[in-house]
């Protein structure tokens, strides 16, 4: 791990340097967006587009949060994220990407490696390397696009899957615009590489469509093999945003093959509303969440061969207020509060019971 961390910060001071010293001997560095364009003399242009090829865009999120529980009467003061990402094109059809955590929760984890070839307009793509799978809305979210402090049990516990594979993705449509992706995946997770051999593969498919530009409708489905057992999972998702109101509602069903285990029902619905004022902040949304997830397991057997509960059923609801310094997802502060229903026999986890979260969050 500590050769991993040493190699990855290597790798984006090298890009840095790079970056600096084109800037400094071409004068051709330009910044739009938080995207650093790279034009020395020798680079090769498209003549069409006439446009740099090669681009490097550099991107951070860090969130810093305390959360008080009201059963233990403690609280705690917790880097969530220390994100960091570079992205961008190598030639007009070769593009690319490389995020790490420094501290996801305290431990440092390569997340996204990948390159993708768009192609036919970028209307087609094509992406192999490490990544989210294409599956469900708020698994997909990255930590700056959450609404709330802490996820859902959808993009936490249910549907939350990130793998080592290929995906092929197509985007079509004016009137109503809508975007294919489906892949392929080893379904070891991040780190077990190397000497992974499998005839077993993951698989999962996702459509969006979006109409009359306010209404989003989201449909995927993903099968893999933790152990011992097929999982099914299917995901339909809708959300409507107009008018400062975004309203979202989300289901997730998870079967469980060749086993005997009731299979998982979850649930995901919101409400946010943004007030824009014209003091300190740029605006402040009013959020409420209702989620639910029954008896979940996440398909790895005990000692004795048989599929276990590592999460008990409950039943939540969130209040929230966010203020907004900048522009919308770019520097928050998120104040949440957690209220969790479980049943008698429950055993719930000390992170997952009432509680009040508030949360910093800057995005660069």
């Amino acid at each position: 791990m500590k050769k991993l961390f040493i190699l990855d910060l290597l790798l984006i001071f090298l890009f840095l340097t790079y970056s600096n010293s084109f800037a400094q001997n071409n004068d051709t560095l330009s910044s739009q967006s938080n995207l650093l364009t790279i034009s020395p003399k020798s680079q090769i242009i498209n003549k069409e587009e006439k446009k740099p090829v090669f681009t490097v865009g550099l991107h951070g999120t860090v969130r810093g949060k305390y959360e008080y529980q009201f059963d233990m009467g403690k609280g705690r003061f917790q880097v969530r994220n220390a994100r960091f990402s570079l992205s961008g094109n190598v030639t007009s059809v070769a593009g690319y990407k490389m995020e790490i955590d420094l501290s996801d929760e305290g431990k440092i984890k390569m997340l996204d490696a990948y390159v993708r070839l768009n192609m036919l307009q970028k209307k087609l793509r094509f992406t192999i390397g490490q990544m989210r799978v294409p599956f469900t809305i708020d698994a997909h979210r990255s930590p700056h696009q959450q609404y709330f402090a802490n996820r859902s049990f959808i993009a936490k516990q249910v549907g939350n899957v990130r793998d080592v594979g290929a995906t092929l993705g197509y985007s079509f449509g004016e009137t109503v615009p809508v975007s294919i992706d489906a892949g392929i995946f080893n379904g070891s997770g991040l780190t077990e590489q190397k000497d992974f051999w499998t005839g077993n593969y993951n698989y999962s498919a996702k459509i969006q469509a979006l109409f009359g530009n306010c209404v989003n409708l989201t449909l995927s489905l993903q099968k893999t093999h933790p152990d011992i057992t097929d999982i099914l999972m299917y995901d339909a998702g809708i959300y409507f945003e107009k008018h400062g109101f975004h309203v979202e509602a989300e289901y997730l069903r998870k079967n469980y093959t060749q086993v005997d285990f009731a299979g998982v029902n979850a649930i995901d619905a919101f409400v946010c509303y943004d007030l824009k004022v014209k003091e300190i902040f740029k605006k402040i949304s009013f959020l409420a969440r209702y989620d639910y997830m029954s008896d979940h397991s996440n398909g790895i057997a005990n000692e004795t061969g048989i599929l276990y509960v590592n999460d008990p059923e409950r039943h939540r609801l969130t209040a929230g207020l966010t203020f907004s310094l900048g522009l919308p997802f770019q520097a928050d502060i998120r104040f949440n509060y957690e209220k969790y229903f479980y049943k008698k026999y429950a055993i719930p986890a000390i992170s997952e019971q009432d509680k009040i979260v508030l949360e910093f969050v800057a995005r660069f």
